[in-house]
């Protein structure tokens, strides 16, 4: 058991240990331990000034190079689609500063924007497939050309959306023909529209920007562990609807955001098959990235692919190219007359056209 002296001697050595502390932090210890504070301190101040102006300085130069890249955009991008027409398609709700800032270096290029249309959760969604399902058989008779007899549903709708913003009227080139008409109306009608339009659409398009939809933190930690079906069918379907921009325009270009897991530029990127038919832009959040696409929408046109941005297998800046101008000329269907003359006469050479002088 432990008596009152164990105490006592605890309390005596524990008093000592804190007299001789005090004795040294006040002798001999004083100046040591203050002069290794301070020069301490001083040393933590003097770095975070140092930092702090290095930070600044960054800053800055990063401010001049924005304004740089801003100020040169319209001179890099003049006359590169000069009389094309564009349509902006979003996958999915998108920053709207940064859709507003690559319709700006469309424009700046030369290129007129035909149509922003935006596809709905109603696109994937699993639980309206049947519907889906429904209005891509509906729409069938408008498409020229249908879909394969082996295509999905994806690919049918997405082929379906892209002939509706890219429908010109052959006879009317500055139209958009009763077919593309009745399939946007479609889409964008009814309980669960498939897609929705900022403004009507009045002109088929000749080449398509597609934007995707940025990954969040989120939905990359879920990429990196995917399940058996995690985000499948969503991916599917843009590339679907990537694919069939490309198939049934002049040419189409992905922008999408940072290249990450779970991106569609990383998707693009991991497939052979895709990387080698699709033009991709990554970081579009950013100016530079901004300006790359119209000149890589350009280059895609032109049969150039390619990938653009700062990856690996990306490269900074897409070949210049010269395109052809686009022939809007109508195209005439001539009426054939199908009356004819009395049984067994010989046709009438004087009626043809084209009589010689």
């Amino acid at each position: 058991m432990i008596d009152f002296r164990y105490h006592l001697v605890s309390l005596i050595s524990v008093f000592l240990a804190l007299a001789v502390g005090i004795a040294l932090g006040a002798g001999p210890l004083k100046e040591t331990i203050g002069d290794t504070l301070t020069g301490q301190v001083e040393q933590l101040r003097t770095e975070k000034d140092e930092l702090r102006g290095e930070l600044d300085r960054t800053s800055g130069e990063l401010q001049e190079a924005r304004g740089f890249i801003d100020a040169s955009g319209q001179r890099l991008l003049a006359g590169s689609l000069s009389g094309r027409r564009v349509a902006v398609l979003a996958l999915g709700a998108v920053d709207e500063s940064v859709r507003t800032a690559v319709d700006e270096r469309l424009t700046q290029s030369g290129a007129e924007v035909t149509a922003h249309a935006t596809l709905t959760d109603a696109w994937y969604d699993p639980d309206v497939r049947s519907f889906r399902n429904q209005l891509a058989g509906l729409l069938a008779e408008n498409l020229d050309p249908a879909p394969a007899a082996d295509a999905t549903l994806d690919e049918r709708l997405a082929q379906t959306l892209v002939q509706g913003l890219a429908g010109a009227d052959p006879a009317a080139p500055d139209a958009l023909s009763a077919d593309a008409q009745n399939i946007l109306a479609i889409l964008t009608g009814g309980d669960n529209p498939l897609v929705s339009l900022q403004e009507d659409v009045t002109t088929g398009a000749d080449a398509l920007v597609v934007l995707a939809v940025p990954v969040s933190e989120s939905a990359q930690e879920e990429a990196a562990t995917p399940s058996p079906e995690a985000g499948a069918s969503v991916l599917d379907a843009q590339l679907a609807v990537l694919s069939a921009a490309q198939q049934l325009s002049e040419g189409a270009v992905l922008a999408d955001g940072p290249r990450v897991e779970g991106s569609l530029v990383q998707a693009v990127l991991g497939d052979d098959a895709l990387a080698g038919a699709l033009t991709t832009v990554s970081d579009v959040q950013l100016a530079s990235a901004q300006i790359t696409v119209p000149l890589a929408l350009a280059a895609r046109i032109g049969d150039v692919n390619g990938h653009y941005g700062s990856g690996d297998g990306e490269t900074l800046v897409p070949d210049a190219v010269e395109l052809t101008p686009v022939d809007r000329t109508p195209v005439v269907v001539e009426e054939q007359d199908d009356t004819s003359g009395d049984e067994g006469d010989a046709p009438d050479p004087d009626s043809t056209t084209g009589t010689q002088g």
